[in-house]
C-alpha cells in the first residue's frame, strides 16, 4: 500500500513539474502543443511559464553558457576584467538595496506614525519611542551588513586593480 501511494505522489510531483513547461512542436503548417517532448520529424520549441512570465525557446539548438561557479570548480578562470565587472555589479546591487531599505524605513515609521495617531498618543509615548527605536535598529543592521559588504567589494576591487597595474 505504501509503493502505491509512494508511486502516485511521484507521478503527481513530477507532472506537476512539468507543468510550467509545454513544447511547441512545428512541422511544415502545422503546430501541435504537448507536455512531451516532440517526435524527431517536428522543430521544438520549449515554452516555459514562471513568475507570470512566459518564454520561448527554440531547444532544436543547443546554447553552451558556461556558468562561473562550474569554471572556478573546473579550474578555469574569470578574466580580470568580467571579475571587476561582476565586483562593481554587486556594489551596485548592494547600494540598490540599502536605498530600497531606506525606503522601507520611511514606510514602516509612516505606518508607526498612523498607529500613534489612532491610538491617540503623544510622539513621546515610551511605547511608540521602543517600537521607532526598535524599528531603526532593524534597518541599520541591515544598511550596516551591506556597506561592510560594499567595502569588502572595494577592497578586493582595489587589489585586482593593483595586480593588473603591476602586470601592464
Amino acid at each position: 500500500m505504501a509503493k502505491v501511494i509512494f508511486t502516485i505522489v511521484c507521478l503527481m510531483l513530477s507532472s506537476a513539474a512539468q507543468a510550467n513547461s509545454i513544447f511547441k512542436c512545428i512541422k511544415d503548417d502545422k503546430i501541435v502543443f504537448s507536455q512531451h517532448s516532440c517526435p524527431k520529424e517536428f522543430r521544438q520549441h520549449k515554452i516555459e511559464y514562471q513568475y507570470g512570465i512566459t518564454t520561448e525557446t527554440d531547444s532544436d539548438k543547443r546554447i553552451k553558457t558556461q556558468d562561473p561557479l562550474q569554471a572556478l570548480l573546473n579550474k578555469s578562470t574569470i578574466s580580470k576584467a568580467r571579475l571587476l565587472q561582476l565586483l562593481d555589479s554587486e556594489a551596485y546591487r548592494l547600494r540598490q538595496e540599502n536605498s530600497y531599505y531606506e525606503i522601507l524605513r520611511a514606510s514602516e515609521l509612516q505606518k508607526l506614525e498612523r498607529n500613534r495617531y489612532w491610538q491617540k498618543k503623544e510622539p513621546t509615548d515610551p511605547e511608540y519611542q521602543s517600537s521607532v527605536e526598535e524599528m531603526n535598529q532593524h534597518f541599520d543592521q541591515l544598511v550596516k551588513v551591506n556597506t561592510d559588504t560594499i567595502a569588502l567589494l572595494n577592497v578586493r576591487k582595489q587589489q585586482i586593480e593593483q595586480e593588473t597595474a603591476e602586470v601592464n
